[in-house]
């Protein structure tokens, strides 16, 4: 096997090995801010119905 050629094998492992941490980091981040924006629209809809049943009570 020449040089060259065993240069090429490593820098396409190399490639494949850094490619899989970024896309490992990307998915992570992604993952992060959809939990991020779920917990917020629940928090939304919860203090909505809170603010409803509160707002019930004291009209009574």
């Amino acid at each position: 096997m020449r040089t060259s050629t065993l240069w090429t094998v490593l820098g396409v492992i190399a490639a494949v090995i850094i490619a899989g941490l970024i896309v490992n980091v990307l998915l992570w981040f992604i993952g992060f801010v959809f939990r991020l924006v779920l917990i917020a629209v629940v928090a939304v809809v919860v203090f909505l119905v809170l603010r409803a049943v509160f707002a019930r009570r004291d009209a009574d």
